[in-house]
């Protein structure tokens, strides 16, 4: 037998439910912000995510789904959203409309990285990009829409770690002295990151070997390199996040693993668990003018709705799980002229098409095994038709909450319903 790919998995009935809702509160969520929501496609052309995500980063160097199409071109599985969305902006000519442009996005990524709890090969994000400002305002919005969705969940004892990272010229200055620290312990660095020494220093930073993260211990901090604007903008960041009341720490090391980040940057993390960001992200204000566009800031953020379901079950979170109470409908004695099915049939349709969620047996159970195959899916109603009751024209409605059952005339079952 066939099972899924390793790194990917099925969502059943059972598990989805608490999807829909997580779905659900991520849509509200961004309506109260602003935010339009965008789908892009499954996969780009390749080129997209090597000039937008960098090709010195892990993402681009080991971890993409690539392969030649039948006419020989190079495409990918979408590793992270924001490129993609980014190419959507230009393409359909979305700077052209008022600024900002808020958008969000729910859906399936892919990376071949080792499979583990909340790291899948297949995994899905939300995730939000706003373009158009480079007012600090709007970086703490996206601080705190990543934060009120967590908290509307029922997540508790957050982490908000914000750093910046500056501009190209100011990275340029620090990459140099980080470099020329981090040479004097070249031998003592694992394999990766004596290679990111030399084509990008900072990503060192991002390490999450011990040995290289003792290292940085002394390194020297970005924000001694931080131009008067980048510095300016950090200290504006800091005094509007004051305000909301999202608790935050700097964290002077916080890089985030893609190469267009510029300013700030930060993730969210469960306090003291280990477990590791369930979002993170920053500014990115030369990420459009490298996809071939005009120079726009943007920012967003992304999302492992993942992670957010393991930390949600770490927290002992359960998720209000909404489901509208159904009816059934059961036949009770047998009816070679296939009356009895066919009333059942009619019924059935009726409810569907007047909103209210139904059922029948279809495999020919006992009248005893519907009432427990009522009971099973959940239904709250079960109307039960025999051949005396079409005669009578009557329906038997059982109320399987409070296990009480009445006769109705069956013209009379909708209002009674409607009431209930």
């Amino acid at each position: 037998m066939n099972k899924a790919p390793r790194g990917t998995r099925d969502l059943l009935p059972g598990e989805i439910e608490k999807w829909h809702y997580m779905e659900k509160t991520a849509r509200e969520v961004s309506e109260i912000y602003g935010y339009q929501e965008i789908r892009t496609p499954i996969f780009e052309h390749t080129e997209l995510f090597l000039r937008g995500i960098g090709d010195t980063t892990d993402v681009v160097q080991k971890e993409m789904y690539t392969f030649k199409d039948r006419g020989g071109r190079s495409v990918t599985l979408r590793p992270e959203g924001t490129a993609g969305v980014v190419r959507a902006y230009l393409e359909n000519h979305l700077n052209n409309q008022p600024q900002p442009v808020k958008l969000y996005y729910l859906g399936p990524m892919f990376r071949y990285d080792r499979p583990q709890a909340g790291r899948m090969r297949q995994f899905h994000q939300l995730g939000i990009e706003a373009f158009g400002s480079s007012d600090p305002v709007l970086d703490t919005e996206v601080i705190c829409y990543t934060y009120d969705f967590f908290t509307k969940l029922g997540l508790k004892d957050l982490q908000v770690e914000v750093n910046s990272v500056g501009c190209p010229e100011c990275r340029s200055f620090y990459g140099k002295a980080l470099k020329e620290f981090m040479d004097q312990h070249r031998d003592s660095l694992c394999e990766n990151c004596r290679d990111r020494l030399d084509r990008n220093p900072l990503r060192v930073l991002d390490c999450k070997e011990q040995g290289c993260q003792e290292l940085l211990k002394g390194a020297p901090g970005i924000h001694a390199y931080l131009c008067a604007g980048c510095r300016e903008h950090f200290q504006q960041l800091q005094s509007y996040l004051q305000l909301t009341g999202v608790p935050f720490e700097i964290n002077e090391q916080l890089v985030r693993g893609l190469d267009y980040y510029t300013q700030t940057v930060f993730e969210v993390s469960p306090k003291g668990t280990g477990e590791g960001s369930l979002a993170g992200g920053g500014r990115y204000s030369n990420l459009v003018e490298t996809c071939g566009g005009p120079s726009i800031p943007g920012i967003g953020v992304a999302i492992g709705l993942e992670r957010v379901l393991l930390a949600l079950e770490h927290q002992g979170v359960g998720l209000p799980l909404e489901r509208r109470e159904g009816i059934f409908i059961a036949t009770a004695g047998d009816d070679d002229s296939g009356q009895l099915d066919r009333e059942a049939v009619r019924l059935l349709l009726e409810l569907r098409r007047s909103d209210y969620p139904a059922e029948k047996d279809l495999v020919g159970r006992s009248l005893k095994a519907q009432m427990k195959q009522a009971s099973r899916i959940g239904a709250r109603y079960v109307v039960i038709l025999g051949l005396d009751e079409i005669k009578e024209g009557t329906v038997t409605l059982r109320d399987m909450a409070k296990g009480e059952q009445i006769s109705l005339l069956r013209g009379k079952l909708f209002e009674y319903l409607k009431v209930m």
